[in-house]
């Protein structure tokens, strides 16, 4: 079991930054894939980052490349997402998510893929 425990949202106005951070515990954090997902207000759950156990191989969704940044600090536990030129649209609850996989796993973008789950924390851009 791996227990996930975000925090660093909060509000901020469109144009500013945030960081979010995902403590993780409870098994090898190394053995584990990590992702950042969201959820808006009346819509489905959807993809924002993923990164490999190392570290060395990041994937994004195409709405937040060049604005979001995951990244993580295997001795610290805990992988981040810095973003950066928020938008009203990045509005969302961001859940961190884990899953074990083989060290050279290719990162998809797929829930499916990972199987735990944080509780999520609220992030509001106001325009």
């Amino acid at each position: 079991q791996v227990q996930l425990v975000e925090s660093g949202g909060g509000s901020v106005q469109a144009g500013g930054s945030l960081r979010l951070s995902c403590a993780a515990s409870g098994r090898t954090f190394s053995d584990y894939i990590m992702g950042w997902f969201r959820q808006a207000p009346r819509k489905e759950r959807e993809f924002v980052a993923a990164i490999s156990r190392s570290g060395g191989t990041t994937l994004y969704a195409d709405s937040v490349k060049g604005r979001f940044t995951i990244s993580r600090d295997n001795a610290k536990i805990t992988v981040y997402l810095q973003m950066n030129s928020l938008e009203p649209e990045d509005t969302a609850v961001y859940y961190c998510a884990a899953a074990n996989r083989p060290l050279y796993y290719t990162l998809r973008s797929a829930e499916y893929d990972y199987n735990y789950w944080g509780q999520g924390t609220q992030v509001t851009v106001s325009s």
